[in-house]
């Protein structure tokens, strides 16, 4: 019995070391209108239905142990990431250009992460994380694609999911 339990801890230790990232698309957009109730045309918050995905985003990542998130300095990017940075009690870290030196920061962590983009830029960090052309630019009407990369060892892999209500599309 003694000579088993070494080994099945370092078993349990070689599978069961694991790190996720957690890939979303910000959440619906406000629509432009002639009030004053968006900050400008080209940063705008999101909407009603914007606010209940990130709270469904947060709900769908409870339990996840996110230890990190990411979100570029956009008022939509960031309103999605605020439920579940509230939820973990973290602050989000703003990133810009996606390029080598950014996916290599995403790399070197070693928590659970969740990652807010935009359409154009979702598929730049997927591909980027798993050294392949898996995506391309999402559709303008997709917003409830959520990307989980697992990385175990050096084995990367994806699987595309869905939360909250889905997109029309």
């Amino acid at each position: 019995m003694k000579s088993v339990l070494p080994l099945l801890l370092l078993t349990f230790l070689l599978t069961g070391c694991y790190q996720k990232y957690y890939i979303v698309r910000h959440a619906e957009k406000a629509q432009e209108s002639s009030g004053t109730t968006m900050q400008t045309a080209g940063n705008p918050p999101l909407s009603d239905a914007g606010q209940q995905r990130a709270k469904d985003l947060a709900e769908r990542l409870k339990g996840e142990k996110i230890g990190a998130i990411y979100s570029t300095n956009t008022t939509r990017t960031r309103e999605t990431a605020t439920p579940s940075a509230a939820q973990a009690g973290l602050t989000i870290q703003t990133y810009g250009r996606i390029d080598s030196s950014l996916i290599n920061q995403f790399k070197a962590l070693k928590s659970n992460t969740l990652i807010v983009g935009h359409s154009n830029t979702v598929d730049d960090l997927v591909n980027g994380l798993t050294g392949e052309q898996l995506l391309n630019d999402l559709p303008d009407a997709a917003y409830d694609n959520l990307y989980i990369i697992t990385k175990k060892g050096k084995r990367l892999t994806l699987v595309q999911s869905k939360y909250g209500q889905p997109s029309p599309q």
